[in-house]
């Protein structure tokens, strides 16, 4: 393993811990802020994320957005998710890694995305699970027009660098319960 896949390593194992001790203590008013953040978007393809074990949830603003909402899916190995429109109390099915998916294979291109993540630092970046996922689906996704990716988490998920690489796609804000910051 190089030193960068070492430093993701720690990185992905310390922010796991701190992101579980933020769920445990409650989400606060993380939802609100990120729906009046998306109050701005009105009309605009959403992408946001299907919570599993101590993700922060994204449910109630996906709800609230005024305009198509779509969840990821994950098509292959090193692939761009595809995103299938999502509509609150839709049939559900399995996906890959145990994600819920709609039933229903209707595709939305998303203009915002909200982007689940590990950690985050101040420069904007993120720090995933380490498949790739987001930071292909972004890459080709801003190369056809403008993307907003507005990555979701606890506070306590903010740690001081994370490591990137030549791959790594920036965020353009970050909404965690306590705040929404630009970059």
């Amino acid at each position: 393993m190089s030193g960068e896949a070492e430093r993701k390593a720690a990185t992905r194992q310390a922010a796991f811990a701190a992101r579980k001790a933020a769920f445990a203590a409650g989400q606060g008013q993380a939802a609100e802020l990120l729906a009046d953040v998306l109050a701005a978007e009105r009309g605009r393809v959403l992408a946001g994320y299907m919570p599993m074990r101590t993700e922060i949830d994204p449910l109630p603003a996906m709800a609230a957005h005024q305009g198509p909402v779509g969840v990821p899916v994950i098509i292959g190995a090193a692939q761009p998710l595809r995103f299938r429109e999502w509509t609150p109390g839709c049939a559900l099915e399995t996906g890959a890694f145990g994600a819920q998916i709609p039933a229903e294979v209707a595709w939305v291109e998303p203009a915002v995305l909200i982007v689940p993540l590990l950690a985050f630092d101040a420069r904007g970046y993120r720090l995933g699970y380490g498949g790739g996922f987001y930071d292909r689906t972004l890459e080709g996704l801003r190369a056809r027009g403008p993307v907003l990716a507005i990555g979701f988490a606890f506070a306590a998920q903010e740690v001081e660098v994370v490591p990137i690489d030549a791959t790594d796609q920036r965020l353009d804000m970050i909404v965690t319960e306590r705040e929404v910051r630009r970059f």
